[in-house]
């Protein structure tokens, strides 16, 4: 009788979490739409274009989802939407780094190596937005991802009170996007938990890497002795 009572308690436990899990999801997905694009020449432009990283090569095969987002990233630079471009991704060892092999594929795209930034840190969604604004003084932001990461960033940086939109670019179907999307799912409710519960902040906060320096002082001469 006691392992049916605790089967009966699981069950209705699970049922719960899923159910919550479903209505967190959706909360994210229609608290965010009126802030994604989907074609480059509806979004508006702005100057740092936020890059969020992910690997390259799944399996020893090319990643399609790092692939729209380079591509997205190449062509809002050209249609001029956006003037520097903002890599954030995971740099966990010397062989496996997010951003240096962002910057290199947009180089060979003939994107300039002057509007190219890189954020080592970007471990999750939640630090590459917040390190955006706190830590390289990026105060709007285009993010440049797939529609259910957008739905996450922009999640997150609202919540921050951080000024972003999100161009959502391509993503794969069949079984290896239903598993992702599932995966989101669980990756939403954390996301909740960090910002409503946690308050959670960025791994490496700091120091300060302004993208923007600011424009030089007109020298000042002391007036002539014979003018006054």
């Amino acid at each position: 009788m006691k392992l049916r009572s605790f089967l009966r308690y699981a069950a209705i436990f699970l049922i719960l979490l899923c159910g919550v899990s479903l209505i967190l999801d959706r909360w994210v997905a229609a608290s965010t739409s009126d802030r994604i694009y989907t074609q480059i020449e509806q979004v508006p432009a702005r100057t740092v274009g936020l890059v969020l990283g992910t690997s390259k090569y799944i399996a020893h095969n090319l990643n399609p989802y790092y692939n729209f987002r380079m591509d997205a990233a190449v062509e809002l630079y050209r249609e001029k939407k956006i003037q520097i471009l903002l890599l954030s991704g995971d740099n966990a060892h010397r062989s496996y780094n997010e951003p240096w092999t962002m910057k290199r594929d947009l180089l060979k795209a003939n994107i300039p190596d002057e509007v190219i930034v890189l954020d080592y840190a970007g471990f999750r969604t939640l630090d590459s937005v917040m390190r955006a604004r706190d830590v390289f003084e990026a105060n709007s932001l285009t993010i440049i991802t797939q529609r259910f990461h957008c739905e996450r960033a922009l999640f997150i940086a609202e919540h921050k009170q951080i000024d972003a939109i999100c161009l959502a670019v391509p993503a794969p179907h069949g079984v290896a996007g239903f598993k992702i999307r599932l995966r989101e799912v669980l990756a939403r409710v954390k996301a909740w938990l960090d910002l409503y519960v946690l308050d959670e902040q960025p791994r490496f906060p700091g120091p300060k890497e302004p993208i923007f320096t600011p424009p030089p002082q007109p020298e000042t001469t002391p007036p002539s002795p014979l003018n006054s």
